[in-house]
This record gives C-alpha cells, structure tokens and sequence, in this order.
C-alpha cells in the first residue's frame, strides 16, 4: 500500500497483464489438448511455446498418457459462425482481445452494411500489448459482427461476416 491507501503494483516493468496471460495460457492448452488426442502413441511430455509463454506438461512415474481410443466415425462439425453458405468469415490472426475500433471512443473500423475491399483493416487484435491489425482477405458487405468489442479471442476465431462482392 502507498501512503494514501491505494494499492501499489508491484508487477515487473513490462509484464504482461494476468487476462493476457491468461488467454494466451488457454489457447496453448487447447493446442497440448488437441495434439495429444491426434498421436496415436503415449505421450511422457508436451511444451508450447507463444512469445515469452511456455506451457510445458510431463507425466512422471506409472504408464505414459496414451491418446483416447478412437470410437467411430465423428460426424462433421457444423460449420463454424460466419462461414454459411455465401459467406465469408474475417478470422483472427492471434490469440488475444478484439477491437472494433481505432482507440476507446472512437468510430469502429467498420459497421453491418458497409462494403469493404481486400486487405482492409477491419479491426484490432491486442497481444502482449501490440496492436495487430485485422484485415479483409476479400471484398464484400459486412452482414454481421460476431465478436464484440473488447471480446477475448482465439486464433482463427471469426470475428465479422461477409457477403462477397
């Protein structure tokens, strides 16, 4: 505590902030969790690294964890929101915290109805305190936003939908 009673932040200069932390940390898990059930052997030990995060999980001791046994045949996922027939889905490039527009308060990047062309920026996805620009791969109309503003995300997640030219 300061003199005055607040709190003081005793995070090292430069540490990223615990939901960055943590969002990074969620998606490396669902990368080690998703490698795992795919290796048809045991698995003694799994590291994934993103940036300066690392995730790394070894079985001591008893047998290896062995990869669940496969059940039959997997019925197709639906397809993912944004990706209907028709449309097009703008995904996220990175792992982080989605934003419409260019700055707190300002007018977002773009709104449902307007038409955007290839290699737009469309919003902004924060990681690890760098802004990284999202941008249209194709032209088209904005029919909806599937990612609200200030919205964690994951890789590849869509974030607008988008009826071609």
């Amino acid at each position: 505590m300061s003199a005055g009673g607040a709190p003081v932040d005793t995070a090292p200069v430069g540490a990223e902030p615990a939901s960055g932390v943590d969002a990074v940390l969620a998606g490396l898990r669902r990368h080690a969790r998703d490698l795992v059930a795919e290796l048809a052997g045991p698995v003694r030990r799994v590291r994934l690294r993103s940036g300066d995060t690392v995730l790394e999980v070894e079985w001591h001791g008893g047998a290896p964890v062995e990869a669940p046994p496969e059940v039959g045949p997997v019925p197709a996922p639906p397809a993912p929101a944004g990706d209907t027939p028709g449309r097009y889905a703008v995904r996220s490039p990175i792992v982080g915290t989605f934003y419409r527009a260019p700055e707190p308060g300002a007018a977002p990047f773009v709104a449902v109805g307007d038409v955007v062309r290839a290699g737009q920026v469309v919003g902004i996805v924060e990681a690890m305190k760098l802004m990284n620009e999202v941008t249209a791969d194709r032209g088209g109309r904005v029919v909806e936003v599937l990612a609200a503003d200030g919205q964690p995300v994951e890789y590849d997640q869509p974030l607008l939908a988008l009826d071609p030219d």
